[in-house]
């Protein structure tokens, strides 16, 4: 029974209520919420805070969500090696990235890992903002630049280099800009991460980081849509060169202000303490690493 608590209070964290674990589970929402008291009290402290609009999770309540998730993964692992005969990965892996990445490059490299492990499922979410890993129940999440969360770990795959660029129809109509300070005569298609819109754009001016302000007509958080508009014309965009490779490559956008450019940045697996000590966590991070090598001129 403990086991199936542990199990029911992770999935009361990734959907943000009792109620819809409840629906998701099969179980009254009562119940539910008694077999949270069971573990709280078998634990003997408070794991979540309740309201009756939202919970939040304690400290003791993020301690326990690491611990559950290595538990939970140690003991299928077992279960599929006694039961099986033969030591087989199994059970749920959340993974998190941005939206061209995930699309665009680990959708696909996914594949051939599931069908070398078909006993696995893949809960794979795209989102351009901050994602909270405990809160939203994520295993391994895959982030382009510095890792600012000192609580978790990180595993550099590579590195990648954000880029300024226009389509050639946006340059032909609005000319080029030859330093960073022209981009305040030119509309500027910004990304929204969480509530930040990114219109302070850095470079390197003098041997110095330097910042500029750019403004525009359109804002999105979805780096997909970013890209889309910037293909069609609409503006200037800063954007991951590893989302953008083949558009340079291919002519449908333009590489600008390259002499200007910020230095390369790390781009990592982003994990909580105790992650790896899931077979199926390292050996997807394994997979994912040796098939993101072959992209290792995307990053231009």
């Amino acid at each position: 029974m403990l086991l199936e608590n542990l199990n029911l209070f992770l999935l009361i964290v990734e959907k943000g209520s009792l109620s819809a674990a409840a629906r998701e589970y099969g179980l009254s929402p009562a119940r539910v919420s008694e077999r949270l008291s069971d573990l709280e009290t078998y634990y003997d402290t408070k794991l979540l805070n309740r309201t009756t609009r939202s919970i939040s999770v304690t400290e003791q309540g993020t301690e326990l969500v690491k611990t559950a998730r290595r538990i939970l993964a140690e003991t299928e692992e077992i279960e599929s090696k006694l039961k099986l005969g033969k030591d087989i990965i199994s059970g749920t892996i959340h993974l998190n990235t941005t939206i061209d990445f995930g699309r665009n490059y680990i959708a696909h490299l996914l594949d051939n890992f599931m069908e070398k492990h078909p006993e696995i499922n893949i809960h794979l979410t795209l989102d351009d903002g901050y994602v909270d890993l405990v809160g939203n129940n994520i295993d391994l999440a895959i982030r382009l630049g510095e890792l600012s969360d000192s609580t978790l770990h990180a595993k550099k795959i590579g590195i990648n280099q954000r880029i300024i660029c226009a389509s050639p129809e946006y340059l032909e109509k609005h000319g080029s800009p030859n330093h960073p300070k022209d981009l305040q005569n030119h509309n500027c298609i910004m990304t929204k991460f969480g509530k930040h819109i990114d219109k302070h754009w850095r470079f390197i001016v003098d041997e110095k980081e330097k910042t500029y302000s750019v403004k525009g007509n359109r804002i999105s958080n979805n780096g997909e849509l970013v890209a889309d508009w910037c293909r069609a014309g609409h503006g200037i965009a800063f954007k991951a060169s590893w989302d953008v490779y083949e558009d340079i490559k291919a002519g449908r956008l333009v590489r600008l202000l390259k002499e200007y450019e910020m230095p390369k940045r790390p781009f990592q697996f982003v994990y909580s303490a105790g992650a790896t000590k899931s077979k199926r966590i390292r050996l997807v991070m394994e997979h994912l690493t040796k098939e993101l090598e072959k992209f290792k001129d995307a990053h231009l």
